[in-house]
């Protein structure tokens, strides 16, 4: 067969990536496309019958030696090996649609003469010696043993899985019991010229009946088809009728019109979870025709024309939420021909063409707003070719060639307005020789081979970088403005981005950084400035972020922390905070941004101090403490231990009143002296222990403050006293029993 070269694109950089475009001069080829990299010498992206190779490897007109197939449908890899008169001969390998090895061995004749094949899980159950079968059940028992003729069964005899022969076919022609790979019987019945012909049944699990009738060919052609709980479901009589489709496990898979033994008519095929995966019509058992396609959630994918099982004519895709994403052309099941792609909005975001699924040939593109951004050639879903790119404001911005999505080759880019701005060569996406304008026309500066003097202007002409520039790229000193034109960096590049010294500025024009650069952000040592110009942080830097040790200032220069820092945070690590009367506050270790393990300070917004001692695992834990209510005012004064109230304290009522003052112990109240109020008035003084008034004490009456009860408690209970009435008279002296008098 004759093939003639239509197009053979120039050699690009390292990757040399040729594009053969292939006329096939026999009946029934159309024109199709083939992608070739020496980089990877032997992939192949789409499959062209016989032609497989193009590197001369392989001597592909008389299809002798080492060679590949594809399935012409899918495309996908099915044998790799030798051939000899166009017939596979030598070693070789088979593959599933899903890569998994199918066949490893010898071949003779176009026929496997010896090997191993294995399911497509990857489950050994096939072997074959000078041409004779043996297949196996799962753990390596026989299931059949003898020859095959065009893939099916021909001489030979088949067992169970206790290993008892049920079956001889000789020359194509017997009874026959066929199995699943465990064991379980699926179909028994007469088996003529290789194929089932004449009475048979199908069984599904558990070897309940499934359909009990005559075959024609293999296929059904009169009889009965039963449920799993043994319903009869339909008749076919003549190859004619409307049938139900159970899997092994009984499971519903497919209804509808049956004629000539197949599907043919209208239908419905479900998933194992019973879902509708499919409805439309169908031509001798594929999809053919209108169609509908749903996700395993029965939403909505597809729905459009089918030929031969694949999408196939005019259609439109949906996403999960039923949102239109395409509508155009299809074939072989791809995109392939004229289509619209849209964004999860329903917006319009691409117009053209497409082959094999991906945007090839001609096309336009759109932003979210619905502005054309570029129209041009596509090559493998990527601007390849000639094509022009627009501003969202619809100005012409550049104009030229395109290699795998970027700007290379002859080209020109344009201020607003259509006004020139550079004209020349690009590679991968940069100038590369050329002269670049300014916005009154004037030229500005000439690159060569990717280097010289630029300046770089926006859209609206404003300057936006000026410095060296080689291999294509800000490369040395330079200068960064904002798009109004103010200075916002000065200092060194590498690789069109910030790397070494350089300085940062605001909108103001007033210094913000100084320091080290790598990779664009700030790393390595650098200082920060406010917006009056004062010191507020030297210290090392990580991916534009403070990390490592550092200082902080505040507004005045006065210096409030130094130590180590992390993701920009006083983080992690030691660090040393200092008050505004240059005082240490605390020295130690922080985590996570707070103040962990070590000794310190805290003061109030009055410079008072609130607590000092140490810190355990972010908690006061050691030391002296003052506790503030919501109003400022002192509720609490003294010792803590392991970060409950321990030792000497004092308690306060929010009218600054002493209510306790004395001993702690876990966080309560243990000795010491108490008072207790009631509306702001005195009615208890006295002593306290073990959590309880204990020893003498003082009660009062809240309408005169004048003495009720003087003696002493025991366990929080009178134990002996006095008592007054109002008018301080004296009415009782004795002892308690259970708040009693005795």
């Amino acid at each position: 067969m004759s093939t003639e070269i239509i197009n053979l694109e120039k050699t690009i950089k390292s990757f040399y990536i040729i594009k053969y475009i292939f006329s096939f001069l026999s009946e029934n080829k159309k024109l199709s496309l083939i992608f070739y990299n020496k980089q990877y010498q032997n992939k192949l992206e789409i499959n062209i019958e016989y032609y497989k190779e193009t590197s001369g490897k392989y001597k592909i007109a008389e299809k002798n030696g080492k060679g590949k197939e594809y399935d012409l449908n899918t495309y996908k890899l099915i044998f790799v090996g030798e051939y000899k008169n166009k017939k596979r001969e030598g070693k070789g390998k088979e593959y599933y649609e899903n890569g998994q090895l199918k066949f490893e061995g010898g071949y003779l004749n176009g026929r496997r003469w010896k090997g191993k094949g294995y399911n497509i899980n990857g489950d050994f159950h096939l072997e074959i010696e000078n041409g004779i079968v043996k297949e196996y059940f799962n753990k390596n028992k026989i299931k059949f043993e003898g020859g095959y003729l065009n893939g099916k069964i021909w001489n030979g005899k088949g067992y169970n899985l206790e290993g008892k022969e049920e079956f001889e076919i000789k020359n194509g022609k017997g009874y026959i019991k066929e199995f699943d790979y465990y064991g379980q019987l699926i179909y028994e019945g007469d088996y003529f010229n290789g194929d089932r012909n004449g009475k048979g049944k199908e069984y599904y699990n558990k070897n309940k009946l499934k359909f009990e009738g005559e075959y024609l060919n293999g296929k059904i052609w009169n009889g009965k088809g039963y449920n799993f709980e043994g319903n009869e479901e339909f008749e076919i009589k003549n190859g004619k009728g409307y049938i139900k489709v159970f899997n092994f496990f009984g499971n519903l898979t497919f209804e509808g019109d049956y004629i000539d033994g197949d599907r043919n008519g209208k239908g419905k095929e479900f998933n194992r979870e019973y879902t509708l995966i499919y409805e439309g019509e169908y031509l001798n058992g594929q999809r053919n025709g209108k169609g509908k396609e749903y996700n395993k959630f029965g939403e909505l994918i597809y729905e459009g024309e089918y030929l031969k099982g694949k999408r196939n004519g005019k259609g439109k895709e949906f996403d999960s939420e039923v949102i239109l994403i395409f509508e155009g052309e299809y074939l072989k099941g791809e995109r392939t021909g004229q289509g619209k792609n849209y964004d999860i909005n329903g917006k319009l975001i691409y117009e053209g063409e497409y082959l094999n699924g991906e945007r090839n040939g001609k096309g336009k593109e759109y932003d979210i707003d619905g502005n054309l951004i570029y129209e041009g050639e596509y090559l493998m879903e990527e601007r390849n070719g000639k094509g022009k790119e627009y501003n969202n404001e619809g100005n012409l911005i550049y104009e030229g060639e395109y290699l795998e999505g970027k700007k290379n080759g002859k080209g020109k880019e344009y201020y607003n307005k259509d006004k020139l701005k550079f004209e020349g060569e690009y590679f991968e996406g940069i100038m590369w020789n050329g002269k670049k304008y300014s916005y009154e026309g004037k030229e500005e500066f000439e690159i060569k081979n990717g280097k010289g003097y630029i300046k770089e202007y926006n859209n609206d002409g404003n300057i936006i970088y000026e410095g060296e520039y080689l291999n294509g790229d800000r490369n040395g000193n330079g200068k960064e403005y904002n798009n109004d034109g103010n200075l916002i960096y000065e200092g060194e590049y590498l690789n069109g981005e910030r790397n070494g010294n350089g300085k940062e500025y605001d909108i103001n024009g007033k210094l913000i950084y100084e320091g080290e650069y790598f990779n664009g952000e700030r790393n390595g040592n650098g200082k920060e400035y406010n917006n009056d110009g004062n010191l507020i942080f030297e210290g090392e830097y990580f991916n534009g972020e403070r990390n490592g040790n550092g200082k902080e200032y505040d507004i005045n220069g006065k210096l409030i922390y130094e130590g180590e820092y992390l993701k920009g945070k006083r983080w992690i690590g030691k660090g040393k905070e200092y008050c505004k009367n240059d005082e240490l506050i605390f020295e130690g270790e922080y985590l996570n941004g707070k103040r962990w393990i070590g000794k310190g300070k805290e003061y109030d917004d009055k410079s008072n101090l609130i607590f000092e001692g140490e810190y355990l695992d972010g908690k006061k834990w050691n030391g002296k403490l003052k506790e503030y209510n919501i109003f400022g005012k002192l509720i609490f004064e003294g010792e803590i231990l392991k970060g409950q109230k321990n030792g000497k304290g004092k308690e306060y009522d929010n009218n600054g009143n002493t209510i306790f003052e004395g001993e702690y112990l876990n966080g309560e109240k243990f000795k010491g002296k108490i008072k207790e109020y009631q509306f702001e008035k005195l009615i208890f003084e006295g002593e306290y222990s073990n959590g309880k008034k204990n020893g003498y004490g003082k009660e009062f009456y809240s309408s005169n403050g004048k003495i009720y009860f003087e003696g002493e408690y025991l366990d929080g209970v009178k134990k002996n006293g006095k008592e007054y009435d109002l008018n301080g008279n004296l009415i009782f002296e004795g002892e308690y029993l259970n708040w009693k008098k005795i």
